[in-house]
Order: C-alpha cells, then sequence, then structure tokens
C-alpha cells in the first residue's frame, strides 16, 4: 500500500513537472519568435485576388494566370453538410478548440521525434492551416511549426470561428487551379455549391489533404476510398444518418474536367507574358488584376499553329511507329482500383475495413457501358479524361484489333473504327533513317487495353497517330517594328512546357550564310557575280586538329558566282568569303542584327551557321534584312493595364524601321503614335541585292518548292547543320517574316534536310498568311544598276559583247570589265598572236 501511494506521488510529481514544463516551454516560444510573427489583424483587410489574363493585340483571351481560380463567398452561404464534411475530413474539435489540438500536436510531435526533425502529418487544426496558408511558408519544419501554433492562438483572439472558417473555404487549394470551395465545385462539377450532392462534397473535403493524390480525375479509385471514408466519419460524429450515409457511399464518381476556354490557342506566348509579368510587377502579377495586351495576331497565330503541328506530324509519320504510350489498361475502375496504390491511405483504410468495401461498391456503382464494348469500361473512360490532349492528337484506347481493322474508344466516349489506310504507315521505327516492314495486321501495332492516340483527317475519318519524336518552333514578325505576330514554341504546350523559339539555342546552319554574303556586298570588295573557288580548302580551326569543310553533297563546282554559292548554299565559297572578310570584320558587323558578340564563334565555321542560336534570333536577324537594313528587336508586350477601367500602366515603345524617311530622321508617326527611329545597320542597296540573291534560292536553288505559293515576293534560305541535326527554312516579303525550325531535344538527328522537314511548315504558313494580299516587294534604291556579265568570270560586259547573263550591282562597286576576244585571223595579222584579247591590238 506504501508503495502505491509513493507511486501515485510520483506520477503527480512528474505529471506536474511536466506540464510546468510544456506551460514554461510554450511562454518561452513565445517571448522567442512573437517579435517575427505578421499581424493576423491583416486577415481581417484580406482582398481575393484578380487572376493575371493575356490579350492578343485585337482583345482576345489568350491565358489566365493565377495560381488562384476563386470565387469568393461568405460563411453563411456554404452548405451546413459541406461545412461538416470539412470538419470530418480535416478538424472536427474546430469549434471546441482554441486554434490548436492537442492531440493532433501530440502526434505531430512523435513525428517530429521519430523522424530526425521532420513533420508528416502536421497535426494541423483548421486555424493554423489559414495561419500558414495566409501568413507563413510551407516548409515542414519545427519553427515554422511552432510559429504556426503561435498564430493560430492569437487569430482565434482577433477573428471569430466563422471567420477563421471563412478565410479557410475561400484560400484552401484544391487541385486543377482551384482555390476555394466554390471554386472547386465549378471546377469538377460545373455547379454552385448549392446544388452538390453529399457525395460530391464529400469529395471536395477530401482533397485539402493532398489535391493531387485525391483528385477524383487524376485518382478516381483513390479518391473514392477517401471520400467514403470522410462520410463514414461524418455518420460516426452524427452528421448524417445511416440513410444518407448508404446512399452517398454508393454514389458514382461525377466529377469532370471543366475549364475556361481561351479564344486564341498561343500558350507559349501566353506563358512567355506570364514570366513579363512576374519579372517587372513580382508576385502581385498573379493577383493584382494586371491585364497584358500583346503584338500577337489572333488570325496569323492559328495559321502558325496548324503549319507546324501539320509538319511534325507529317515528319513523324515519315519515320515510323514508336509503339503504344500505356498498355494493358483495366476497364472497370473496380479492376483499376484493385491495382491502385495504398501507400498515404493508411489513416482511412485503417479506420474500418467498411471504408474499403464502401468504396468498392461505389467504384461498381460508377461502371459504365458503351455500345458496342462487352463489359464496364468506368476506368477507361477516366483514363481518357485524365490523359491530356497533345494539339490535335487525342488519346484513345484500343477496344479490339482484328485484321485490317482497329475499334478504339475515344475521350467523347465513342468507338472509332480505324480503316488500314490510317494504320498501315505504322511501320516500325529503327533509326531516322530505317524503319522496318509495313505491318501485316492491326494486332502488330497494337492490342486491347492499350492507350494510343488518333488523329481527326479533313474527311472526318481518323488515322492511328502518336507524340512526334522531333519538335519545333515558327516564329513570325513585323520587320518594321520585330512585333511578334505570332509564335508556336513546341507541337504542344501540354506535352513540353519548353518554349524552344525563345530557350533552344541551335547551329544555325547555312540560314547563316545570307549575311555572311551581305558582308561582303557591303565591304564593296565583292559583288553578287564575284567568282570564288568551290574547292577543297584545308584550315586550322583553333586547336590542334585541321579543319576540312566540305559541300552537302561531298562535289565541288570550282569557280563560282556568289550568287550561285548562295542559291545552292555552297559551303566551301562561303569558308573563302569569311576568310576574305576577315573574323573580327564580319562581327562587328554582324552585331548590327542582333546576334550577342559573345555567342559567336571566332573562327571561320562561323560562316556555316556554327554560333547557336534560338529561333527568335535568326528571325529578328531576317527581320532586318526584311525592313532595308534597319535594327529593330524583338518586342510583344504592346501594353500593360490594370483594373476593370484599363487603366494603362506601361507602354511599349520600340525602335522601328521607316524606308523612306528622310537621312537624319529619329522619329516616325505610325498610326497616331511618334516612335523613336531604329538604326540603320546595313546599306540598302546592299541588302536589296542579297534580296534579289535569295530570290534565287527559290526559283533555281534549295528552296524550289516555295514556287507553288504562285509568289514573286518571297525568298528566304534553307539550312540544315552538322549530322541533320537541325531543319531550318527562314524567308520574308516585306510584311512578315518567319522562320521555322525542327529537331530533336536530345540534338539527335533528324535524318532529313531543311530543304525536307521545315520548308514545307514554312510554305503552309506563309500560304495562309499571305492568301487574299497584294505582293509586297520593296523598291529598288536609286544606286541599283542592272548589267550583263560573264557567267564564267562575273565581269561586265561591253555593249557589243554577246551573251552573258544580267545582275544587280551597287552603282559605286561596278565589276571590270571582261576583254574583247578576238579570232585567230585578226590576232595574226596585228601581232597579237596567242592573246585572244581585243586590247593587246592597241
Amino acid at each position: 500500500m506504501k508503495l502505491l501511494k509513493t507511486s501515485v506521488i510520483s506520477l503527480l510529481w512528474i505529471t506536474l513537472s511536466l506540464g510546468t514544463a510544456s506551460v514554461l516551454a510554450v511562454v518561452g516560444a513565445a517571448l522567442y519568435f512573437a517579435p517575427g510573427l505578421p499581424d493576423v489583424r491583416q486577415l481581417q483587410d484580406f482582398e481575393l485576388h484578380t487572376p493575371l489574363r493575356i490579350f492578343s493585340r485585337d482583345g482576345k483571351l489568350i491565358g489566365e494566370f493565377g495560381e488562384e481560380r476563386r470565387m469568393a463567398i461568405d460563411f453563411d452561404e456554404v452548405p451546413e453538410d459541406l461545412v461538416q464534411a470539412l470538419l470530418a475530413a480535416e478538424d472536427a474539435n474546430y469549434f471546441d478548440h482554441p486554434g490548436v489540438d492537442p492531440r493532433g500536436l501530440a502526434r505531430a510531435a512523435y513525428e517530429l521525434v521519430s523522424s530526425g526533425g521532420t513533420i508528416q502529418t502536421g497535426g494541423s487544426t483548421i486555424t493554423m492551416q489559414v495561419a500558414r496558408n495566409y501568413l507563413l511558408t510551407l516548409d515542414r519544419t519545427f519553427t515554422r511549426k511552432i510559429r504556426e501554433i503561435l498564430l493560430a492562438l492569437q487569430m482565434e483572439q482577433v477573428l471569430s470561428k466563422e471567420e477563421i472558417f471563412e478565410l479557410y473555404i475561400n484560400k484552401i487549394f484544391l487541385g486543377n487551379r482551384a482555390y476555394g470551395v466554390a471554386a472547386a465545385a465549378e471546377t469538377y462539377y460545373q455547379k454552385p455549391l448549392s446544388e452538390l450532392t453529399l457525395a460530391q462534397k464529400a469529395m471536395i473535403a477530401g482533397l485539402p489533404k493532398a489535391p493531387s493524390s485525391f483528385n477524383p480525375l487524376a485518382n478516381p479509385e483513390r479518391s473514392l476510398i477517401r471520400r467514403n471514408w470522410i462520410l463514414y466519419r461524418m455518420r460516426d460524429l452524427g452528421y448524417i444518418d445511416q440513410a444518407a450515409y448508404d446512399e452517398a457511399v454508393q454514389a458514382p464518381i461525377t466529377a469532370q474536367r471543366f475549364t475556361a476556354q481561351v479564344e486564341v490557342d498561343a500558350p507559349y506566348v501566353a506563358e512567355m507574358a506570364r514570366q513579363f509579368a512576374i519579372e517587372r510587377y513580382g508576385d502581385e502579377a498573379y493577383t493584382g488584376g494586371y491585364r497584358i495586351h500583346t503584338t500577337l495576331d489572333s488570325e496569323l497565330q492559328p495559321f502558325a499553329r496548324d503549319a507546324l503541328t501539320r509538319g511534325l506530324i507529317d515528319y513523324d509519320t515519315r519515320h515510323g511507329w514508336r509503339g503504344v504510350e500505356e498498355s494493358g489498361i483495366p476497364s472497370s475502375l473496380v479492376e483499376a482500383q484493385e491495382r491502385a496504390e495504398r501507400r498515404g491511405l493508411e489513416e482511412e483504410l485503417g479506420e474500418s475495413p467498411e471504408v474499403m468495401e464502401t468504396a468498392r461498391q461505389a467504384a461498381e456503382s460508377s461502371q459504365s457501358r458503351v455500345e458496342g464494348i462487352d463489359g464496364d469500361v468506368s476506368n477507361w473512360q477516366r483514363v481518357l479524361e485524365r490523359t491530356p490532349g497533345f494539339g490535335p492528337l487525342q488519346p484513345a484506347i484500343v477496344v479490339e484489333s482484328e485484321g485490317r481493322e482497329m475499334t478504339v474508344l475515344d475521350r467523347r466516349g465513342e468507338l472509332v473504327t480505324l480503316e488500314w489506310d490510317g494504320l498501315s504507315w505504322a511501320r516500325e521505327y529503327r533509326s531516322a533513317f530505317a524503319r522496318g516492314p509495313e505491318p501485316s495486321s492491326a494486332a502488330q501495332i497494337a492490342s486491347r487495353g492499350d492507350l494510343v492516340r488518333i488523329l481527326e483527317r479533313d474527311d472526318g475519318s481518323f488515322r492511328l497517330s502518336q507524340r512526334p519524336d522531333a519538335e519545333g518552333s515558327i516564329v513570325v514578325l513585323d520587320p518594321d517594328t520585330g512585333a511578334i505576330l505570332a509564335l508556336q514554341g513546341g507541337f504542344s504546350f501540354n506535352a513540353s512546357k519548353f518554349n524552344r523559339a525563345t530557350q533552344a539555342q541551335r547551329q544555325s546552319g547555312s540560314i547563316f550564310k545570307p549575311f555572311v554574303f551581305l558582308a561582303a556586298l557591303q565591304d564593296g570588295d565583292m559583288n553578287a557575280a564575284t567568282v570564288v573557288n568551290d574547292a577543297p580548302v584545308v584550315m586550322q580551326d583553333g586547336s590542334n586538329d585541321l579543319w576540312r569543310p566540305v559541300n552537302a553533297g561531298g562535289n565541288f563546282l570550282g569557280p563560282t558566282r556568289l550568287r550561285v554559292a548562295l542559291a545552292q548554299s555552297r559551303n566551301l565559297v562561303t569558308v573563302r568569303v569569311l576568310q576574305s572578310l576577315g573574323i573580327e570584320n564580319a562581327i562587328e558587323f554582324l552585331e548590327g542584327f542582333g546576334f550577342a558578340e559573345s555567342r559567336l564563334p571566332r573562327g571561320l565555321s562561323l560562316a556555316l551557321g556554327s554560333a547557336s542560336l534560338t529561333p527568335l534570333e535568326m528571325t529578328n536577324a531576317y527581320a532586318v534584312l526584311a525592313n532595308g537594313g534597319f535594327q529593330v528587336s524583338p518586342w510583344f508586350v504592346e501594353r500593360v493595364t490594370r483594373g476593370d477601367d484599363d487603366n494603362v500602366i506601361d507602354e511599349a515603345l520600340p525602335r522601328v524601321a521607316c524606308r523612306e524617311c528622310d537621312n537624319g530622321a529619329t522619329e516616325v508617326e505610325i498610326d497616331g503614335r511618334v516612335y523613336p527611329l531604329a538604326e540603320r545597320v546595313a546599306d540598302p542597296t546592299s541588302v536589296y541585292i542579297l534580296r534579289d540573291m535569295l530570290r534565287d534560292v527559290i526559283d533555281n536553288g534549295t528552296g524550289r518548292a516555295a514556287l507553288e505559293l504562285g509568289r514573286q515576293d518571297i525568298v528566304g534560305k534553307t539550312g540544315t547543320t552538322n549530322e541533320q541535326r537541325d531543319a531550318w527554312f527562314a524567308g520574308y516579303n516585306d510584311d512578315l517574316v518567319t522562320t521555322v525550325w525542327i529537331g530533336k531535344d536530345n540534338n539527335e538527328t533528324t535524318g532529313e534536310y531543311g530543304g525536307r522537314a521545315a520548308l514545307p511548315v514554312w510554305i503552309d504558313f506563309m500560304g495562309n498568311a499571305l492568301n487574299g494580299r497584294p505582293e509586297a516587294m520593296p523598291e529598288a534604291p536609286a544606286n541599283i544598276v542592272r548589267l550583263r556579265v560573264d557567267a564564267d568570270t562575273g565581269r561586265r560586259l561591253h555593249d557589243d559583247q554577246s551573251g552573258g547573263i544580267s545582275e544587280l550591282f551597287h552603282g559605286d562597286h561596278l565589276p571590270d570589265y571582261q576583254p574583247r576576244s578576238v579570232g585567230r585571223e585578226i590576232e595574226d595579222s596585228s601581232g597579237s598572236q596567242g592573246t585572244g584579247s581585243y586590247e593587246a591590238i592597241f
């Protein structure tokens, strides 16, 4: 008895000591952390945020950003059973505790000790979650947890329980950019909160713990378990009766993906504008009601996007089938749930075996049938719904492959039959240069339960497709202002956010050559008829190795005029031209086209496009050629407004080209606004001659396919880099300058030249963009001279000399005359035997 009394006294003493120590610890923590805590009273004045919106130049929506898709509501507007569902899921004692729950904190403390310093479940009350979401960072550390507790205690002194709960339901992240329960109701069910069923409310209440893992769109089988656990808790807490419980746990998943539709599909430009806004306005850009009005042309952008998409699909089709995206997908949600990952559901599954059983029953009640398919296809439909589309390529699941037909289920819930003419292309991909034999049956391509892509053709039929192995970009500029009119940075923004138009630094290949030739024309020592030897050359490349450049075809033409060399993209001629100019002189000239000096290699390989440049940089350089030699720069933000009244807070004032302005002019008026005049960096006569030379690329050279457009005002240049890693075409008329790049992100070979991979995309776009527009060509400068020259020597012919070809020259840089030739009889009689020269007689 004495021993028992002693033990009780010892236990009471230990308890009192621990309690006193805990109180002292809390007081000490409060004194230590209090000076650095934010003021909770600012929550009383909290304003909901207005997202960042991006528009085309004619006011069409191209993007909306904000971490938040919000719909603010008052506490009184929240259905009672949704409040109860959230309490059951997150904090059943919310209306009774002072901001912290000792039992939850004890659990968090245990995890803190056992995990070595990190907190997993957190033990957070709703009040603590509000403190974290509004006032603190999200790192899982002991220090943050202490601050969270202290703030929660303060909040309960300043705000009512209803006010805190209102902040919670308007701030909490619920997946798919939905912040707050009202936004989640619209996002997942496209309904107001008042119209949701109990099962739908429980589904939303299950999201705060893990918005991705328990998302009904991304993980329907897991979300059912979480939902039914919440319903189980609601019944046990007395919030709902058995009848309501039985009905709700059996309810199928009804969530769908509802998103705001943009008016112009330009996600890469929208992302560029988002980055601009963040750099300029910080995180407030997402919340302050900013509107970015871009230079994007809403008519040209779809042409650019579709041309690149078609070109990449055509490229991919030429190179073969790489297989299905996913195989063996179970058709029913019941089967998918049996295979589902159980990690992260320990709390829900540990409560009672009833939770798993009701979740299975709900999966069974989610059965879905499609006419023509045996059995339940509920999981197939969920998989298709959550699988993103890539451009025009939509996901589908193979139902049957029999003979030379394949039947697939598409995301509309319809059966689609793929005939053999839409399947036979699917020869096995082996390399960029090789494919396997044509398949003999549909079963060789894909089987039941495989996820594939399908493409709708112009006649309404479908064909098998796949996400292209190659990527690309297309950039369209206004040559006079540098404004970006259209831009697509890849096949699909859903597939890859990497913007190849602005971020991919790739070797430019032969589309760089015109700038070397222009430098030679401007220098005055060469002209379009200058003859340079297209012959092998060996030289030092700056290392211990010798450099032996070759032409693409491996052949040599011998003495070749510059015009011919550019049209046929002769590498060796271009190298010799740069060698004659001198590297430093050439680089100084090239800087005027927007090329950064640090990115231009100081070696003769520069002539062949060894500099790694972005498609946007190359397009801008071609804009300088298109506008007659003015140094414009690319830009895309026209103005920034804020608020409902569209108050302009920032406006672009780019330097622009003006071909008609007098020498010495510094500004020009366009549409009522005065712009500074861009600096002239190239002689207009030389630029005009180069443009004429580039026309030969279309008429007689590597760009002949563009003749199908039937226009005389277009010029351009193909480009292909070593081992066919990059395929380019850059070209323009007076109104538009457009560059197309095709390549692989891993820098592997494409197996195709620029004229094969990139040029068709350019033709597709320009054909649509210029349709109905008059031809736009520059007038010849006053000092342009057209003369006849000898085709072999490039020398000027006298009026009495027959033959020759017509060529353009700068009036101040005319070639020497071709010596007159005389017959043998005149030579003999004049005593000038063997000279063949008229001048030698005199």
